[in-house]
């Protein structure tokens, strides 16, 4: 398995957003949107051998994770509006503590603030940090069940980076230049399918 975990640090945690303002008024989902995008699909398929867990932390209801399942899930289309309909479908779903409510096939929202997320994660894989003072992702032997983890259009919090290095991540960065998160990914995953390969 390949697992990312990415905090939204003004991503909305209600689903009282307007579609068309995914960017502004729903606090840079559409970041999240093409993270999504960039996780699962392929050319003609989609990879089913991939968890994401959005963390969203803006919003009147913080904290919130949206978890999108590969083995699992439907109805994803590789536009940034649907992708966000499916998320915002998941918010209006009631949720209590400790619960893990299923708003269609392959996506679930939870109360799991980041911290929770990691934890969650922690028995699953070994972490990696996506961090630009990191090794080369080239030069770097990937794990087995890796957990990538990477900021929105912001770096970590202290607070979120100080949980994360608790499980002493490895560190890489992708090249030299800073490049979008949902690159980012793209990166990875094209690195570890050339060694799987």
């Amino acid at each position: 398995m390949r697992y990312f975990v990415i905090t939204g640090h003004r991503a909305v945690s209600t689903g009282d957003f307007k579609l068309d303002d995914i960017a502004g008024g729903a606090g840079r989902l559409d970041i999240l949107c093409r993270c999504v995008n960039s996780a699962f699909f392929l050319s003609h398929n989609l990879r089913k051998d991939v968890e994401i867990y959005l963390c969203l932390m803006g919003g009147d209801d913080p904290p919130k994770t949206v978890i999108f399942k590969g083995d699992e899930l439907r109805y994803l289309n590789p536009d940034e509006r649907s992708t966000a309909s499916l998320i915002r479908n998941a918010l209006l779903k009631p949720v209590g503590a400790d619960e893990e409510v299923r708003s269609s096939p392959g996506v679930y929202v939870t109360r799991m603030p980041f911290s929770e997320v990691l934890r969650k994660l922690s028995g699953k894989g070994s972490f990696v940090y996506l961090k630009e003072d990191g090794t080369d992702c080239r030069d770097f032997e990937f794990p087995g069940n890796p957990i990538f983890v990477l900021g929105d259009n912001r770096d970590l919090t202290p607070e979120e980076e100080a949980d994360l290095l608790s499980y002493s991540p490895e560190k890489i960065r992708i090249g030299p230049l800073s490049l979008h998160a949902d690159h980012c990914m793209i990166i990875v995953h094209n690195e570890v399918d050339r060694r799987e390969a």
